[in-house]
C-alpha cells in the first residue's frame, strides 16, 4: 500500500466519489485508510453520566486504499505513486505526472 497518513487523497468510486480529504489513518494489513470528512457513518451515543450530551455522532469509516488515489501536491492532480532514488541511495515516493516527490 503505498498510501501514508497526512496524503492528500480523492476518492476514486462509491457514494462518496470526486470528494478530497486528508488520510487520518492507515491500515496496510487491512488494506484500508480513514479520509477526512469522506465515508461518514451515524452513531448513536447515549448519555451515561448527568449533564452528559446524548445524540448522533457522525465519524469517518475505513475504506479500501484501492479505492482512493494520491493527489500530487505541486501538480494538483491524481496520480499515481511512484519512486525515485536520492544521491544518498535511499528511496523517496514521487507523483508519476510531473516528477516531484510526495
Amino acid at each position: 500500500m503505498k498510501i501514508i497518513k497526512d496524503d492528500t487523497v480523492v476518492v476514486l468510486s462509491g457514494k462518496d466519489k470526486g470528494k478530497q480529504g486528508k488520510v487520518l489513518s492507515a491500515d496496510p494489513k487491512h488494506g484500508k485508510v480513514v479520509v477526512d470528512g469522506v465515508n461518514l457513518a451515524a452513531h448513536h451515543i447515549k448519555a451515561r453520566k448527568p449533564g452528559a450530551e446524548s445524540g448522533i455522532i457522525k465519524s469517518e469509516t475505513p475504506i479500501y486504499a484501492s479505492k482512493v488515489m494520491v493527489v500530487c501536491p505541486r501538480c494538483g492532480a491524481p496520480t499515481r505513486v511512484g519512486h525515485k532514488f536520492r544521491e544518498d541511495g535511499s528511496k523517496t515516493r514521487a507523483c508519476k505526472k510531473c516528477g516531484e516527490p510526495l
